[in-house]
């Protein structure tokens, strides 16, 4: 199952996920984990502009032999020139992460396709991608629906979307049947829920409280089913065959271990009652809202 997991690098450059306690990845530690991922048959890295210094840490570690996935961040109001400026931009992370091509460029806001720069912002991708400087073009999204607008005018080769035993949109809204029979690939995020599904009731933040009902539930299950919140977590996500890499994030080498010995194992599928659309929970972004 290693094979199909890819490693999210957001903790290489900044502090990340509800549950981190040691702060920014170390570069020796990232060192470890990109070696320990390697030996192990993991081949994707995936990272981001926004990512604070991920890709420059990257760039330092040497992953030429790496397939990098890496994101556009949201156009910028006064962009007049969007060829330019999509060019610009990968130059950069390619300058950074010290590679000749990206396996994917993603839009972090598939929504500037769809405004009136869209057309010249698909055509800045596309040119990438003819030209050889990425080898696939997609877009990472929070929610199934936005795929509804962008999708019938703008295929893609990579959708990157979150999936977990709470947030299941992306197979309830049947967009992952639809993405594997159109033959475009999907990753999926959030397997943890940045954390939170493999935390302890005393570890987890006062303002989840709210969802007590449905913890209550997930603790009762994993102990009917003797099972790790980790393994219950993985083995649902690498259920799904539709599925082709299972991005996770870890914040050190011990954590990569024990995620690449809990993926292997029978599948699970937990109940439906564990799932919810509820957006203050499935949408991190959302989290700190006021």
């Amino acid at each position: 199952m290693s094979a199909r997991l890819g490693l999210g690098t957001a903790q290489f450059g900044l502090r990340y996920g509800v549950a981190n306690a040691g702060g920014q990845v170390s570069l020796r530690e990232a060192r470890a984990i990109l070696d320990h991922a390697a030996a192990a048959g993991i081949s994707l890295l995936d990272t981001a502009i926004a990512y604070g210094e991920s890709e420059s840490r990257l760039g330092q570690l040497d992953v030429a032999h790496w397939h990098v996935v890496s994101k556009l961040p949201p156009l910028a109001e006064g962009c007049g020139d969007v060829g330019a400026w999509v060019r610009n931009a990968v130059q950069g992370s390619l300058e950074r992460l010290r590679i000749r091509r990206l396996y994917g460029l993603l839009l972090h806001e598939p929504r500037d396709l769809l405004g009136g720069r869209g057309p010249a912002l698909n055509a800045a991708l596309l040119e990438l991608r003819e030209r050889g400087t990425v080898h696939k073009v997609g877009l990472s999204v929070y929610d199934p629906e936005e795929l509804e607008a962008v999708w019938p005018r703008f295929p893609v080769d990579i959708v990157q979307a979150p999936f977990n035993i709470v947030d299941r949109r992306i197979a309830a809204s049947g967009w992952l049947a639809r993405l594997h029979e159109a033959g475009t690939e999907v990753h999926v995020r959030s397997a943890f829920l940045q954390g939170l599904l493999v935390m302890g009731a005393a570890r987890r933040p006062p303002r989840f409280a709210r969802w007590q009902r449905l913890w209550h539930q997930w603790d009762q299950w994993l102990s009917e089913q003797r099972l790790t919140p980790l393994a219950a977590c993985l083995r649902f996500v690498l259920a799904r065959p539709e599925i082709r890499r299972v991005i996770v994030g870890v914040d050190c080498l011990a954590q990569l271990r024990e995620i690449i010995a809990a993926s292997t194992g029978k599948p699970v599928m937990p109940p439906e009652s564990l799932a919810t659309n509820d957006p203050e929970l499935v949408n991190p972004s959302r989290w700190n809202a006021p």
